[in-house]
């Protein structure tokens, strides 16, 4: 097997709260999943690569750490996000050796709550646009023309400020009264910041029909706030000023996966494992402002139909963890006060991913 599945892919939100969290843990795209080839003769200059990939999920689950708030729930207070990526990724193969890739999102995200309006009813707001542009190029470390078996593929990238990292909505006050507001860091459709990107992709081939992989993903995001208020519109309250969380930080993301590919002669069938996050604390710069850290654990199963000039596939990352993690925030309160604070956020239970990439 010549063939196996790179996905760079990155996105899962959910929610926020009312004085910290209630929330959601938001990790941007990255520019879809995309198939890369490893026949390392038949890549040159003339081998170009177009990836499209919707992914969808609805978080609604909330959780303290891992403790899950069931009864959210059951009073229907839970915040729900509906969260539409597509993703729009062209490579151009400039040798067997290095490619470029230039990644661009495009997000349609829908948030209900009953705390961000009146408290009483369920009202929504939206975003939608374009997302944060990445453009990242690659090098295999061996030599694709001997090593079909199994290589090691390193990458650097940049991400650019490109999403609306203020989009504003109008938030539900009474039957008279609407304020408009910028919307939940969840669903923003960036981050507002210029990000440095890491990655290690490698697969090795232990049989003509079975073969493992591997990728790591790491987004630094240099600048510590964008600047856009919390308050949904309001003046900001006393207890998000004291605390640092009266503005949206710009987080670091990462992503890790790995798994096993069983190869047919048109089906590939892939499960792995997958753990995917954001960082309470930023690898460079500061780490003030609002953010809902945490990580979900996921079983990914996945399968991808080969043709002769495309490959078409769909996965469904499936949660096993979920864990809100204690924020710079959070962290900046327990000090003050004394007393142990931490928020939440939601998760979904699953994501699709649909796509396909073409080669010509």
């Amino acid at each position: 097997m010549k063939k196996v599945i790179f996905s760079l892919l990155i996105y899962f939100t959910s929610a926020p709260t009312k004085s910290f969290s209630q929330g959601c843990v938001a990790i941007r795209s990255v520019g879809g999943l995309c198939t890369m080839d490893h026949m390392g003769n038949n890549i040159d200059s003339s081998n170009w690569m177009l990836n499209l990939n919707g992914r969808y999920f609805r978080s609604f689950r909330h959780f303290v750490g891992t403790r899950e708030q069931k009864h959210r729930v059951e009073e229907g207070s839970e915040v729900i996000n509906k969260s539409f990526t597509f993703d729009l990724s062209l490579t151009r193969n400039i040798n067997r050796w290095w490619s470029v890739t230039l990644g661009i999102p495009f997000i349609a995200n829908d948030r209900s709550s009953l705390y961000e309006h009146d408290g009483k009813t369920r009202h929504h707001t939206h975003a939608f646009g374009v997302g944060d542009i990445r453009i990242s190029a690659y090098r295999w470390l061996l030599d694709p023309g001997k090593n079909a078996k199994g290589n090691i593929q390193v990458g650097l990238g940049i991400k650019l400020p490109t999403g609306d990292y203020r989009y504003q909505d109008f938030f539900y006050k009474n039957d008279s009264t609407e304020v408009l507001g910028p919307v939940d860091q969840s669903i923003q459709p960036g981050d507002g910041g210029t990000g440095i990107s890491a990655e290690l992709n490698t697969f090795y081939n232990l049989s003509k029909r079975v073969s493992v992989y591997g990728n790591f993903y790491y987004l630094a995001n240099p600048r510590e706030q964008n600047g856009t208020s919390t308050a949904r519109g309001a003046a900001p309250s006393a207890t998000a000023s004291r605390y640092g969380s009266s503005t949206m930080s710009v987080p670091d993301q990462y992503m890790l996966r790995a798994g096993v590919n069983f190869s047919t002669k048109l089906l590939t069938f892939s499960l792995g494992a997958r753990d995917e996050g954001l960082p309470a604390k930023d690898l460079l710069g500061g780490s003030s402002g609002f953010r809902r850290p945490g990580y979900i654990i996921s079983a990914e199963p996945g399968v991808t139909l080969k043709l002769k000039r495309a490959n078409v596939y769909a996965y469904v990352p499936v949660a096993l963890r979920r864990n809100r993690t204690q924020s710079f925030a959070d962290k900046k309160r327990t000090s003050i006060t004394g007393v142990y604070a931490q928020g939440d956020a939601a998760f979904a239970d699953y994501s699709i991913n649909l796509g396909a990439t073409f080669r010509f």
